[in-house]
């Protein structure tokens, strides 16, 4: 997929923590959301990330999804795919990200997805929830896709 011009890359990740964010079971995640999220803030091609409150080592777990304060997101924006991908996969992010098994429940189903946003858009949760939504009921499209979609030319 080649990137429409004056747009960046909108990514959403969802999951369900298997604890509250302050049980000892989730606490190596929660001690590391800071430091993984800071490191995102400096790589090139990062853009934008929602933010919570602020409170260290919060993230912005606070944003429960239904109500569920152990239903947690990532949103971020980035200039590139390529961008996204070489954080995820060749930072820190990536031990993390091998272990999400320990901190998260299974997946009942899609948790992840792409978009693009013209330059300066700063996505809501309810907008990227709805590309998520639509990605499950549809599959990849240019609407909303994941790595494979994404990463063709």
């Amino acid at each position: 997929m080649i990137q429409p011009a004056d747009h960046h890359l909108a990514q959403l990740n969802i999951g369900r923590l298997i604890a509250p964010t302050d049980d000892p079971r989730v606490a190596e995640f929660m001690n590391n959301l800071d430091r993984i999220n800071g490191l995102g803030k400096r790589m090139p091609g990062f853009v934008w990330i929602m933010e919570g409150s602020g409170e260290p080592g919060t993230g912005n777990t606070e944003a429960a999804l239904d109500g569920d304060p152990q239903f947690v997101a990532n949103l971020t924006v980035w200039e590139t795919v390529d961008a996204l991908e070489a954080f995820v996969f060749n930072t820190l992010h990536f031990k993390f990200f091998e272990r999400r098994k320990e901190w998260f429940e299974p997946s009942d189903g899609m948790h992840f997805v792409m978009w693009w946003v013209p330059e300066g858009h700063r996505p809501t949760l309810d907008e990227a929830r709805s590309r998520l939504a639509h990605r499950k009921t549809h599959g990849d499209s240019d609407h909303a896709f994941g790595w494979d979609w994404g990463s063709a030319d």
